[in-house]
């Protein structure tokens, strides 16, 4: 999150498909750089290039919008839009342990990058794997099976992916 011009507007970088779920009618849960959590209120949103520029309830000059860089804001789940069937949010997501179907190990999920055409999921291997970081796209043929539950995706890895 950042500041947007002068009157205390902010830039922020969406997870969310839609700008709706930013509504002004319902509440935001802003996390500051300490991990401290409160409540906000949005007053209006639109789209800016890259994200998705708001303004919150007392936060009224450049200043208070600076002194936001970093923070992170969360919709309240029960405001996010219903899932098709086979589909996931992204926090549900990251933190997934990830293994091939041979029970191999590859890592965890640590972030979702949003393509054209599908999802990459970005795994962090194990300490010693012979890469750091496996780009996994996230298709049928490569995505099996996700218990969010049990915290476990199975994958087939593409030939030649590692």
């Amino acid at each position: 999150m950042g500041a947007h011009g002068l009157q205390g507007a902010v830039k922020v970088y969406s997870y969310a498909e839609s700008i709706a779920c930013f509504t002004p009618t319902e509440g935001l849960t802003m996390i500051d750089t300490a991990g401290h959590r409160s409540h906000c209120e949005v007053l209006w949103t639109r789209p800016q290039k890259n994200g998705i520029c708001l303004a919150l309830k007392d936060v009224t000059t450049r200043d208070q919008a600076e002194a936001l860089t970093g923070c992170e804001l969360s919709i309240p789940r029960k405001n996010l839009p219903p899932l098709d069937e086979d589909t996931h949010y992204w926090i549900d997501l990251i933190g997934l342990s990830v293994f091939t179907t041979d029970g191999e190990h590859l890592g965890r999920i640590t972030d979702v990058i949003a393509t054209g055409a599908n999802d990459v999921y970005v795994l962090t291997t194990p300490e010693g794997y012979r890469v750091k970081e496996i780009l996994l796209p996230a298709i049928a043929s490569v995505i099996l099976d996700v218990d969010v539950a049990g915290q476990k995706m199975v994958v087939e890895l593409p030939e030649g992916l590692i």
